[in-house]
């Protein structure tokens, strides 16, 4: 799962993220609330749940939450902060937060809501998924599912399954995955998304999936069943 750590105090910051990236998290770290704004509202980030400060230079965390609720994105959102008051977590919950975490606290204690917010079921949850013959790609946990196979995806693997099985029996040319699996285009060469789909082959392999990507010369590449 991917998380976005919004925190100033650098020393804290790095605490946190040493300990949820040992727990297998991706963490993306804003440490001023400038930073936090443009990374949270950037649908291309992907985040699965926010850890934000409430108190952070340029624009506050608060604003930051009811600014991503605005736009409608519904993550499950964390405050963190000193102000303690009954008044200011009443104030925190009803700008969109969903749990709200007074300093100082121990990181296992983060971690142990990180994991109960992530359990909680949502009908976002349930439907946020994509799913083509025998396989399911999860979105929030990056997760590829066949039959009672489930495979951890990296973010790169994640981004390109989710292209194909978004359009599956579609060829999807090597100029269009560079475009959508990758935010810099500059230095990719159409190699590097032939060496992708290898790996992503492998997944498909190793989750014993009937489905196939083939290579459709001089065009792309395609996601079907394969008829072998």
């Amino acid at each position: 799962m991917k998380i976005l750590l919004v925190e100033d105090d650098k020393n804290l910051c790095r605490a946190i993220k040493s300990q949820l990236s040992k727990e297998g998290f991706l963490i993306d770290v804003c440490n001023d609330g400038e930073e936090a704004f443009l990374c949270a509202l950037n649908p291309k980030n992907d985040y699965d749940l926010a850890v934000i400060d409430r108190m952070l230079p340029v624009i506050d965390g608060l604003s930051i939450i009811k600014a991503m609720r605005k736009k409608q994105i519904q993550i499950p959102i964390i405050v963190i902060t000193g102000m303690s008051e009954l008044d200011d977590k009443i104030e925190g919950l009803d700008s969109g937060a969903d749990d709200y975490l007074v300093k100082p606290f121990h990181i296992r204690e983060l971690s142990a809501r990180i994991r109960a917010l992530i359990r909680r079921p949502s009908q976002t949850r349930e439907l946020a998924s994509l799913t083509y013959e025998d396989l399911t790609l999860t979105l929030f946990d990056h997760q590829l599912h066949c039959r009672q196979k489930s495979l951890l995806l990296t973010p790169k693997e994640f981004q390109l399954f989710h292209l194909f099985m978004s359009s599956p029996c579609t060829i999807l040319s090597r100029s269009l995955l560079m475009a959508k699996g990758w935010e810099n285009t500059a230095d990719i060469e159409p190699g590097n998304v032939d060496n992708y789909i290898y790996f992503l082959r492998k997944r498909l392999k190793s989750a014993g999936s009937r489905c196939q990507l083939r290579s459709v010369y001089g065009s792309g590449y395609i996601l079907e069943v394969s008829h072998d």
